[in-house]
């Protein structure tokens, strides 16, 4: 059964304030705003300003599943998926629950949208590749019957038909007769006594008709005065002689509207027969607005779809979604710098460093918002696979808490929210993302710091992954005293003495004071009486800027093999499209051939039958015999012809090709002919001996020996991202799936399997795998430059 409204819009986890103040600290509602600009209908936008991320990872998994569902659905339609004629029926549904009349406005509006559901269900029964969508509306009922009886009494505007039931119909008819018969009468009156008219005009004043007299000319048109002007100068009477069919007309009148209302209360009373299903369908509904919303805004984002791993990180080339937003919709603010986020499932805690506006709250909150779009099933703007943990609660103490109306100082708000945090985390352990900006900030730099360790080191036992920034350099330091942690900083150039937003992994961000400083012309002897005050930091802030050196060394290396990969992988690809168009053509020009050998071998048939059947009758058997040859000779094909070439003999005379001299041959060595012409003697040859004459070159013609086959050569193994897999992480039966998955469709060939070392039984659990898989010809271990005995590379047949 799909989830009722509120589930749409509200998580089934129970309400916390701190996930509430995280999500505005990450600034989730301005995200739901911009996906709201997706939706087509109210309520979809609805549904989409109050989208919660706080799922279980069934529901979140379900939800990415909708996401891709909704994409292939709106891509397969020109313009993608029409949603018009759906509307917000609660309204309408709690009012006929309780007994109202729906006006027919409101009628039409249920039927439009049973219209649209209707629609919408066969277009997703009608694709194989929804099975999500599909086993969401098979429980939808859109009441056609209902539908047709709706418009069969209203038009499209809501009024009723005159069709609508007998009794309007003639009520109507008889409204429109005495309407005639008012008009044809105030027509007479009017030509009779023109000239106590103010105006020839027929009006109506309190549903009565009336003509427009003059005051002065009163008693000519006698009648029943309903108004004046402001002036007294006209009066606006309905003579006596149409005063009865007036009466009948308000009458009739009467009862054509309760007519209308009795055809609108038992359309009413139908629909709220089905009220609850109509509920369950406009549920429905929202749902599917919301999941083609976040497909829209995912494929806006270029996004992927996010896979859950038991820990670490891969998201690369990252870009915050809000700021990129606020880029490519609004056109304000600098190109945004795409970032990584790559941690191994050992590191539970991170410090990233750097200088300040240079882009550290910014990776924070990047993280943040991914892994919520993630929960809430929307795809992330990230390179293809981004792989992230199942976090269940995400927490946050970003910004400045200083509040004078509780008396805390920023330390003392930052404190109060930690301690909330780390309350949470011990009442309900569960995996959770914990994000910190500038902690152990507001207070004493040593005690600080101090604090800022202990509770890292303690968040890194509790929380399942923790990012925090610093300025402190002690903090850098926990990377090599604890083996979970992890160093990360953001580039900062000094040339430019500006951020260049890049978020660098690895190493710790270096202090940069000094070279603004310099820089910016400060006396020189101010940066050496502060120098000394460093001299124990000098050696530390070396082997950063040995380490950074080195990194920029690794990433042109880094940039080279990727771009020679990049070429591989191309050259890779054309090779297998010519040799598809190759083995294409060759099955065309096979069965061109065939189609030809079976035409002609179907003609010689029939005429063998015909010659058969001459002899049967009777006709000479030498005629019909000759008759037999002449088809054989015409469609037997013609032999093929010989290939020879020119063998001269020991006395031959020969003629030495190229010199124009003729000699004699006097000895064979192989292919090697000796040649004595006068005194000289030559050694060349065969192929440069030609014959003398054309009865010499008949004589000693011999056929061509056929040519060696090529030296066959091994099969060139290239090694590419279609025939890798990572299966690190994995459990045996996981990798077995993905290696069954991968071996029905790959083509023959080798496939590396990358499964580390580890404790070795991953490794063991695939090489039996592959031990008796019918497709794996032979396995071993990689080369060591391709991962050595941590990467295993399977033949296939």
């Amino acid at each position: 059964m799909p989830p009722a409204i509120p589930s749409l819009l509200v998580s089934s986890e129970p309400d916390s304030s701190l996930r509430q103040e995280t999500l505005e600290l990450l600034e989730w509602r301005r995200l739901c705003q911009h996906l709201a600009t997706f939706a087509a209908t109210p309520l979809g936008r609805r549904a989409c300003l109050e989208l919660d991320p706080w799922r279980s990872r069934e529901e979140s998994e379900v939800w990415l599943d909708q996401t891709e569902e909704a994409m292939r659905l709106d891509g397969s339609q020109p313009g993608g998926v029409s949603l018009e004629g759906i509307h917000n029926l609660l309204p309408a549904l709690e009012r006929v629950e309780r007994g109202g009349i729906l006006s027919g406005e409101e009628l039409v509006q249920i039927a439009t949208t049973l219209g649209a559901a209707r629609r919408l269900r066969r277009l997703i029964d009608a694709d194989e590749r929804l099975p999500r969508l599909r086993e969401w509306v098979s429980t939808l009922r859109t009441y056609p019957e209902l539908e047709q009886e709706i418009f069969r009494c209203l038009d499209e505007h809501g009024e009723v038909r005159d069709s609508a039931s007998p009794a309007l119909a003639d009520l109507r008819r008889q409204h429109r007769l005495f309407h005639s018969q008012i008009q044809e009468r105030l027509r007479e009156v009017m030509s009779q006594c023109p000239q106590a008219l103010q105006d020839t005009l027929i009006g109506q004043r309190q549903g009565r008709f009336v003509l427009m007299v003059k005051a002065t000319h009163r008693d000519l048109i006698r009648g029943l005065v309903h108004d004046s002007s402001a002036s007294g100068a006209t009066l606006y009477v309905e003579p006596y002689a149409v005063v009865e069919l007036g009466n009948r007309l308000r009458e009739t009148e009467v009862q054509i509207q309760a007519e209308e209302e009795r055809i609108l209360a038992a359309l009413s009373a139908q629909v709220g027969s089905v009220a609850a299903d109509l509920e369950h369908l406009q549920a429905v509904l929202v749902g599917l607005e919301l999941a083609l919303a976040r497909a829209r805004y995912s494929l806006w984002l270029k996004g992927n779809r996010p896979q859950f791993v038991a820990a670490g990180l891969r998201l690369r080339q990252v870009r915050h979604p809000l700021l990129w937003w606020q880029v490519r919709q609004e056109g304000k603010g600098p190109e945004v710098v795409p970032i990584d986020f790559t941690l191994s499932e050992s590191i539970r805690a991170v410090v990233i460093t750097g200088p300040n506006t240079g882009g550290k709250t910014v990776a924070l909150k990047t993280l943040g918002l991914l892994v919520l779009m993630a929960k809430a099933g929307i795809f992330l703007p990230a390179q293809d696979p981004p792989q992230l943990p199942w976090f269940e609660g995400v927490y946050a103490d970003i910004g400045d808490e200083q509040s004078l109306e509780q008396n805390l100082s920023t330390f003392s708000g930052h404190i109060q929210r930690i301690s909330r945090i780390v309350q949470t985390l011990q009442s309900r352990p569960e995996p959770a993302l914990v994000l910190l900006d500038e902690v152990g900030a507001g207070t004493d730099p040593t005690e600080g710091a101090a604090l800022a360790a202990g509770l890292l080191e303690y968040l890194s036992e509790k929380a399942l992954l923790t990012l925090a920034t610093t300025h402190y350099g002690e903090l850098k330091a926990l990377k090599y005293q604890h083996p979970g942690f992890e160093n990360a900083s953001v580039e900062f150039d000094e040339i430019t003495l500006a951020p260049t937003y890049r978020l660098l992994w690895g190493i710790p961000g270096r202090s940069n004071a000094f070279a603004i400083a310099r820089r910016l012309q400060l006396d020189p002897e101010i940066l050496q009486r502060a120098q000394r005050y460093l001299q124990g930091e000098s050696q530390l802030e070396k082997v950063i800027a040995g380490l950074e050196a080195q990194r920029a060394h690794l990433e042109e290396r880094l940039a080279q093999v990727g771009s020679l990969h990049q070429e591989l992988e191309t050259l890779y690809r054309q090779m297998q499209e010519r040799s598809q168009r190759l083995a294409e053509r060759e099955a065309q020009l096979e069965y061109q051939q065939r189609q030809g050998l079976e035409t002609l071998l179907a003609a010689a048939r029939q005429e063998v039958a015909a010659a058969i059947r001459k002899l049967q009758q009777g006709d000479d058997p030498r005629q019909v015999t000759a008759h037999l040859q002449q088809i054989r000779e015409r469609y037997l094909p013609a032999p093929l012809p010989v290939d020879t070439e020119f063998v001269p003999q020991v006395g031959d005379r020969v003629r030495l090709r190229g010199l124009g001299q003729t000699g004699e041959v006097i000895a064979v060595e192989g292919e090697v002919y000796v040649v004595r012409s006068g005194i000289l003697k030559f050694t060349v040859p065969r192929g440069q001996l030609d014959p003398i004459d054309e009865h010499q070159a008949k004589q000693r013609q011999r056929p061509k020996a056929p040519p060696s086959p090529p030296p066959t050569t091994a099969p060139l193994n290239l090694r590419t991202s279609r025939n890798t897999l990572d299966l690190r992480g994995k459990t045996v039966a996981d990798a077995e799936a993905i290696l069954e998955q991968h071996f029905a469709q790959a083509p023959p060939g080798p496939v590396w399997i990358i499964h580390g070392h580890g404790t070795g039984r991953l490794r063991a659990g695939i090489q039996a795998y592959l031990q008796h898989h019918p497709r794996v010809q032979s396995f071993a271990a990689a080369a060591p430059q391709d991962g050595g005995t941590g990467v295993t590379v399977a033949q296939l047949r």
